[in-house]
């Protein structure tokens, strides 16, 4: 695999992980600036997701299951960067299932 895709695979899971994290963030605000501005930060970041996988340099149908792979694991990282939430055994399980199935998927001929 190339390394360009691998980097726009980490740059739109990044950017959805993060989107994701700041709307949730916003769902517990109850003022409506805060909330505002929260939904707004995350509406912008989930528009670069969609933008940045589909100006990666190959089909996504080729990478889509090296994408859910990288997907769990940016996942858990900005899990833990914004909620301090470390992963359980199910989770570590799950996501070992779900890592090896996304290799499986893209990898195997």
């Amino acid at each position: 695999m190339d390394i360009r895709i691998f980097l726009f695979l980490i740059l739109a899971t990044s950017l959805e992980t993060f989107g994701d994290a700041i709307v949730r963030i916003g769902l517990g605000q109850t003022a409506w600036l805060p909330r505002g501005g929260l939904f707004l930060a995350g509406a912008i970041l989930l528009f670069g997701y969609g933008v940045s996988l589909n100006l990666a340099p190959i089909e996504f149908n080729r990478v889509a299951g090296f994408y859910i792979a990288t997907l769990f694991i940016v996942w858990q990282v900005v899990n833990l960067i914004m909620f301090r939430t470390l992963p359980d055994m199910p989770i570590l399980v799950g996501g070992a299932l779900i890592v090896g199935g996304g290799l499986i998927v893209t990898f195997w001929n």
